[in-house]
């Protein structure tokens, strides 16, 4: 879909033009050329992956201004922070590529292999008494995303135990499709990486306000340094507060995932409206969507 945006979006695709210029002096391929390649086998990267979603999440936000929606707020999920960050104003372009690609580097090459992320369809306080059960070591909440929806994390082999468990116990449970375990005490090995790696950049207060699903609340993004960054990428992930605390100040919600969007609507609290990124009617579909707000 972002492939056909390149075509259609004029404005998407100069952001994007932007956002590889930003990530060239990073990475050794073409942010256009995995996009419009449409080879998986590039997106199975981690340290490609997340550099070509937080460029379209990016390029996407400059399309909706386009149209004249400014965000009240952005909230963004893990690594997708990143990407609000640039467009809350609290990170320049360039940082936001030095963020998102050494990061992701520095988890292929020293987490990629030995953990791994699984879906639980249960809320996290069912989760953590699961868990508690279970009595197995080294499997952690990694993202709280929804009523009954939450992601644990852990190394390999415990993480497989505990899908086991629940699988006997009729506990609906899917593998996410990578081979690491973001959010989890796996993370601590990278700290002095991280904070070497990331800490030539320099955020300012933004223009937009960021909710940051790290601290819990509405954060100035001039404190999104090295630290930061590290302590997104190996805390819990607290998005469903993040979601509900918006929606009850009146926020409209737009997400890229259809699965995010339906959990919007059986929010107890989904009063505002929410609007779908991508589809496979594209443009049309940022057309219908502008139009709702």
């Amino acid at each position: 879909m972002a492939g056909e945006l390149l075509v259609a979006s004029e404005v998407f695709a100069a952001r994007m033009g932007e956002c590889e210029r930003a990530l060239s002096g990073l990475v050794g391929w073409s942010l256009g050329e995995v996009v419009r390649s449409g080879d998986e086998g590039w997106l199975e990267r981690v340290d490609v992956v997340q550099p070509v979603l937080w460029a379209v999440m990016v390029s996407l936000a400059e399309v909706w201004r386009s149209y004249g929606v400014e965000p009240a707020a952005v909230v963004g999920h893990s690594q997708g922070e990143i990407a609000a960050a640039v467009v809350a104003g609290g990170l320049s372009l360039e940082d936001g590529a030095r963020v998102v690609v050494l990061r992701s580097l520095a988890i292929a090459e020293e987490l990629a292999g030995s953990g791994g992320m699984v879906s639980v369809g249960a809320g996290a306080g069912e989760v953590r008494g699961l868990l508690g059960q279970w009595g197995g070591e080294g499997v952690s909440v990694a993202a709280v995303n929804g009523v009954a929806s939450t992601v644990v994390s852990g190394p390999t082999l415990p993480l497989e135990e505990f899908m086991a468990w629940c699988e006997g116990r009729g506990v609906r449970v899917r593998r996410i499709p990578v081979d690491y375990a973001s959010h989890s005490q796996m993370v601590e090995g990278l700290r002095e990486r991280l904070a070497r790696d990331l800490a030539p950049i320099a955020p300012v207060s933004g223009q937009v306000p960021f909710w940051s699903t790290v601290t819990g609340g509405f954060l100035d993004t001039r404190e999104l340094d090295a630290g930061y960054w590290y302590t997104n990428l190996r805390q819990t992930v607290e998005f469903r507060d993040g979601i509900e605390s918006l929606l009850t100040q009146g926020m409209v919600c737009s997400s890229r995932s259809a699965r995010t969007r339906s959990w919007f609507r059986r929010s107890r609290r989904s009063s505002a409206s929410t609007t779908s990124k991508l589809r496979r009617s594209v443009p049309c579909v940022v057309v219908r969507a502008v139009g709702r707000v």
